[in-house]
């Protein structure tokens, strides 16, 4: 039997998805209920397209509460490296600039469960996070990207 993917996320993110899973559960399952209900008194199912539409919407619903559900058991919470606060790991907040004349930029390296860029979070799985994990401040490192390597430089970690 093969072993189950980890989900590296911050207890926070965990949270996030216990949050998503009560609501799909609770509300959102029975509102997809109650449009079944409804779209079979349209008569006949075979042409019905708001009984389909409705089906496709439980049929994604209970994907996404077995997605979420298989997260929250295999998830793994990161925190910050005590020991090397100054390297940059899993959870850590790296500001950098792009060489020679970018902006400052800050993000949080998390899990893939939880990456979200607008909000500064990025996955460990990222071009950007593969490549500043484990260098410290003070740091230039080269990003590969899908425009091209670009070279940063890691002004703090948190």
């Amino acid at each position: 039997m093969a072993t189950e993917k980890s989900y590296y996320m911050t207890q926070e993110g965990k949270e996030k998805l216990e949050e998503e899973l009560q609501y799909l559960k609770t509300e959102r399952r029975q509102e997809v209920v109650e449009r079944i209900k409804v779209a079979r008194g349209f008569g006949d199912l075979s042409e019905n397209s708001e009984y389909d539409a409705a089906k496709d919407e439980q049929a994604f619903v209970e994907s996404r509460i077995a997605q979420v559900e298989k997260m929250i058991r295999n998830a793994v919470i990161i925190e910050n490296d005590k020991e090397n606060p100054d390297i940059v790991s899993l959870g850590s907040s790296v500001t950098f600039k792009e060489l020679p004349d970018g902006d400052e930029e800050t993000y949080t390296i998390v899990g893939s469960a939880e990456s979200d860029p607008f909000e500064g979070k990025i996955s460990n799985d990222s071009p950007m996070a593969k490549s500043l994990i484990g260098q410290e401040a003070g740091a230039e490192v080269s990003v590969s990207t899908p425009a091209g390597d670009i070279m940063v430089r890691i002004l703090k970690v948190e």
